[in-house]
């Protein structure tokens, strides 16, 4: 027969669930077991010293037998209690707390310190004398130290586990058997922040790189806010930014708003095979010739797609041998910005910033997250180094820059380099520049060595033709701006009779062509319902420009009435639904450009005849109101 006491011992899981009955009967409101007065507000540590013989009224124990809470038994006096109190050991050589699984108390080491009461020294609030009530006291550090990230206490501030394939190097949220993008079989590691980054500076916050690398001066700490006056005081516009010489450097300079701007991050997009490359390369040999060859700082060429003997074999066939040209390759930041350190360069090239990395992040390159941080990373080294950085893009199938479309609003200047592969030609366009304007263009074409700039634009968009040739009929020059340049382009028409289609346009929007043939059919009287017309604008070009539309018009009606143009008029304005002609902005500046070209005539709307008398041009304005002034004017017998 068992002992009657071992009906009374429990065992562990009920030590459990009857440590829980016990903080829920204690927080209980109203509790008639708890002792008058109530327990102490602040809690008391239990002290691995000997306890005093008259122990406080506010400290009770548990029993864990008869299942009550009752005072501390007074121990009985020995004969070390009689020393002095300078021998008796301190309350707080360590503390216990009860572990209901184990059936004891286990010892732990300091207890926590204790909130500080009211009347502490160490309250943050005073009280002010004057008009008594309390205010703060002034913080201790500066503002900066309220922005800097902490890790909070707790669950919450437990760093997040991610995981990364050992295989594409991709990362992953959670842990998976099959990696998602490889569907490689158990290569997902844990991975840690910083872990690989051996080199990555210690006392950094979590989450920062190498982007604060020592060697870069931390301007941000000693500066403080200026006025306007006193920043643009001896600051010369004109020398600020670096220039490029030669007809090639004046097309860069145009796109650019003049020059390369100290410390302006500079990202180049365009399609595969374009001139990216090939473009980088000149700029960086255009720059070290407008400065001597003494006093040139070296411009670093780092590419994380070829090896520095395929850039150099390019640059030796497009005639490029500048000695401060250091090419490097590389894909790493960390040991990219270590490595150009002792140059000191005038500027840094990456090609391409979608095959960079940082080692304090998952993933592999290219993805969003390393594409962000690599470009924020260069970002901040530009600003604090003044150094200009250029970063080439890829493109999406789409024709976007690949990566997140923040990466466009990190940087200061977008450029988009395009191009058909059928073609030598190249434009690129500004699309957000933010020392400049973005209505700017530069022609380039592509020849064996390398990209040359194109004197007159406009010739790529004409061809030669005898005045009595017959293939005139149905082809009208129009002039169009992009940015601040004017071009003259071919629009052809071609009428086939005897066959019912609806319109076929090339380089033309397709609703844009149906109005204005309704209209012709309408307002001119053509009958051009059993027609199928063709309308093709040469070279390639995207004709969305509103100024068009009277050339248009004029092509249909010359391959309608099988009359041709002569080759020296040009056609200006816009069409309206009334088959009346408007005016479009800028007549002064189209109608200066097509008389550099050669041109004797120009029709224009009649509204813009005033404006255009006081330029005194050696050109032949026709103003007409409407679409049949238009017919009359320009198809009609020579005298």
């Amino acid at each position: 027969m068992p002992h009657p006491a071992a009906a009374m011992l429990r065992s562990p899981s009920s030590l459990v669930r009857l440590s829980r009955r016990l903080q829920l009967h204690l927080l209980r409101p109203g509790n008639p077991r708890l002792p008058s007065p109530p327990l102490s507000a602040r809690p008391r540590f239990l002290s691995s010293s000997p306890p005093s013989s008259s122990p406080p009224p506010d400290v009770v124990t548990y029993d864990l037998f008869t299942d009550t809470l009752g005072p501390i038994a007074a121990a009985p006096p020995s004969a070390s209690s009689s020393g002095s109190d300078s021998e008796a050991p301190a309350e707080t050589e360590g503390w216990g707390v009860y572990d209901p699984v184990a059936g004891r108390i286990v010892m732990r080491g300091t207890p926590p310190p204790t909130p500080s009461s009211p009347d502490s020294d160490s309250n943050d609030e005073e009280v002010d004398e004057e008009k008594g009530r309390p205010r703060l006291r002034k913080a201790s550090g500066s503002w900066s130290a309220m922005a800097v990230p902490r890790r909070a206490a707790g669950k919450a501030g437990k760093q997040r586990a991610s995981f990364r394939c050992s295989n594409c190097k991709e990362g992953q949220s959670q842990w998976w058997g099959i990696c998602p993008n490889c569907r490689a079989v158990g290569t997902l590691d844990e991975y840690a922040p910083g872990a690989e980054g051996a080199r990555a500076e210690v006392g950094t916050t979590e989450g920062s790189h190498h982007a604060a690398h020592s060697w870069i001066p931390q301007k941000s700490k000693g500066m403080l806010p200026q006025s306007l006056e006193d920043v643009n005081k001896g600051f010369d516009q004109a020398e600020w930014r670096i220039p490029l010489t030669g007809m090639f450097g004046m097309e860069i300079s145009r796109v650019l708003g003049g020059g390369i701007v100290p410390g302006s991050l500079i990202l180049v997009g365009g399609d595969p095979g374009v001139g990216k490359s090939s473009l980088m390369l000149q700029v960086a040999s255009n720059v070290l010739e407008g400065f001597k060859a003494e006093e040139s700082s070296p411009i670093v060429y780092v590419s994380g797609e070829e090896s520095i003997e395929q850039i150099g074999n390019r640059a030796s066939r497009m005639g490029i041998t500048s000695k401060n040209l250091y090419l490097y390759s590389g894909t790493d930041i960390e040991d990219i910005l270590d490595k150009i350190q002792t140059l000191s360069p005038r500027a840094l090239i990456i090609d391409s910033i979608q095959t960079v990395y940082v080692t304090s992040f998952a993933g592999s390159a290219g993805n969003l997250t390393q594409v962000k941080e690599c470009t924020s990373a260069l970002l901040r080294f530009a600003k604090m180094t003044n150094i200009p950085v250029f970063l080439i893009g890829h493109v999406t199938k789409t024709g976007d820059i690949a990566g997140p479309r923040l990466l466009e609003h990190i940087v200061d200047v977008v450029l988009y380099m395009e191009g058909e592969r059928c073609s030598s030609h190249r434009l690129l366009r500004s699309v957000k520049n933010r020392f400049g304007s973005t209505d700017e263009l530069g022609v380039f074409e592509m020849s064996e060595f390398g990209l040359q700039a194109v004197l007159n634009p406009s010739e790529m968009f004409l061809t030669d033709h005898d005045s009595d040739s017959e293939i005139l009929a149905g082809l009208a020059v129009a002039v169009i701006l992009d940015g601040s340049r004017a071009f003259a382009i071919e629009v052809q028409a071609l009428c086939v009779s005897g066959t019912f289609g609806i319109a076929q346009a090339v380089g033309i929007p397709s609703k844009r062509a149906d109005v204005l043939i309704s209209v012709l059919m309408k307002q001119a009287g053509l009958k051009l319902q059993n027609n199928t017309i063709f309308i093709n604008v040469v070279s390639g070009f995207n004709l969305t420009e509103t100024a068009g539309d009277l050339a248009i018009v004029a092509s249909v009606c010359s391959s309608f009435l099988e009359f041709p143009i002569p080759n020296d008029v040009a056609f200006i304005g816009e069409v309206g639904l009334g088959g009346e002609l408007r005016t479009v902005p800028r007549m002064d500046k189209r109608v200066m450009a097509i008389a550099k070209l050669g041109y004797k005539k120009c029709v224009v709307p009649k509204t813009s005849e005033k404006s255009l008398k006081p330029l005194e041009l050696d050109i032949e304005i026709l103003p007409c109101s409407n679409l049949k002034q238009v017919i009359n004017t320009i198809f009609r017998p020579q005298e």
